[in-house]
């Protein structure tokens, strides 16, 4: 049965210009470091594979299938972020990965289909939060999941999956006057007690990047400097001056402005354009699908994917705070490769049963 041919193309074109946008910005850190230029890609590339396996197999798995793997599976991420605390990996003041054997995993990449398949099972019946079965089979296990990510720390992820949350319990029937309450009381609280320094001082530098060139405010203004010099076509594939000696993290959180600077504005369109299609594509797919369960669980994963991607584009383009959230795709990273395209199998794996669902009813009706 075919699956969404626009979907899975718009998906191919993002993977393919991010393999080849991280060899671009890897290639001279590779240099520098006395190791292959192709390291990180070479890397990249492994988990591809893996995600395109997983992709395949989901792709053929009856979602609703998932409903029986989802708590045993958010056990799994439990466990594995309860390990980040133990035996993580620290990189740049955060631990956040867990080296198993020559394999880097990110746990908390796994915690947002985790809350998506969550969600969907517990709102597909009605959107009432105040079951006693609800709170204790997601509420629970959401927060624990949340709690953990938020010591690593990792703010911008806990974010991402409240926002997801939030789409899910609003597209469920939910009270949105409740979440407006909620965050009215949050929000604040959060501002004044939740931030730890260098997360407020993230904010404060968003607002005045000049106060600190050379400190706080050099990431977002070298990466401003890289979508000037690209201006409307680029400068050229693999001719970036900024991921040389001034943009850190070119490959991974500031991806998106090396194809800013490489390709122009006319690059950076092409992205914008496939991520809308997915979600374009996503929701089109939520919509036709015949059961609340699958609709909640196509619009929990596409929203989580194309939300991280254009929070990313935000953040290259100094709309938002820095948060440290990769690009779905594009930027170097096994654990956020292999899950969107395991995410991506479960949307096509949903419209092949709309597919199937209107030839047979084609098929009843010309009876």
């Amino acid at each position: 049965m075919q699956s969404d041919r626009p979907l899975l193309i718009a998906v191919i074109f993002l993977v393919v210009i991010g393999l080849m946008s991280i060899f671009s910005a890897s290639a001279p850190k590779c240099v520098e470091m006395g190791v292959n230029p192709a390291r990180f890609l070479i890397q990249q590339l492994f988990g591809v594979i893996v995600g395109i396996i997983g992709l395949r197999f989901l792709s053929n798995f009856h979602y609703k299938k998932l409903m029986s793997y989802t708590f045993p599976f958010a056990i799994f991420v439990i466990i594995m972020l309860g390990l980040v605390e133990f035996v993580g990996v620290t990189v740049n003041g955060a631990q956040r990965w867990i080296n198993i054997g020559p394999l880097s995993l990110q746990p908390s990449e796994f915690a947002k289909p985790a809350v998506v398949m969550i969600l969907a099972g517990v709102f597909y019946r009605d959107a009432n939060i105040w079951d006693k079965t609800k709170i204790f089979a997601a509420f629970v296990p959401i927060l624990a999941m949340v709690a953990l990510i938020f010591i690593q720390p990792n703010l911008s992820m806990v974010l991402l999956l409240l926002a997801t949350s939030v789409a899910i319990y609003i597209c469920a029937g939910g009270s949105v006057q409740l979440i407006l309450g909620a965050g009215a009381l949050m929000i604040p609280l959060l501002l004044l007690k939740g931030l730890k320094g260098y997360q407020s001082s993230r904010i404060t530098t968003w607002l005045h990047p000049e106060a600190d060139p050379l400190g706080a405010g050099y990431n977002i203004i070298q990466s401003l400097v890289a979508f000037a010099s690209g201006g409307l076509y680029g400068v050229g594939y693999g001719s970036s001056k900024q991921k040389l000696a001034w943009l850190p993290e070119a490959h991974t959180d500031f991806i998106f402005a090396v194809i800013g600077e490489e390709h122009g504005f006319i690059g950076c369109l092409l992205i914008i354009c496939l991520f809308w299609t997915i979600l374009q594509r996503g929701f089109i797919i939520a919509v036709k699908c015949q059961d609340m369960y699958g609709k909640l669980l196509a619009l929990g994963l596409t929203f989580s994917i194309c939300f991280q991607g254009f929070l990313n584009m935000w953040v290259a383009s100094s709309f938002v705070p820095a948060t440290g959230v990769p690009m779905p795709f594009i930027s170097y990273g096994g654990s956020s490769i292999m899950v969107s395209l395991w995410m991506i199998g479960i949307l096509l794996n949903i419209s092949k049963d709309n597919v199937k669902r209107v030839r047979f009813g084609n098929v009843r009706s010309i009876q």
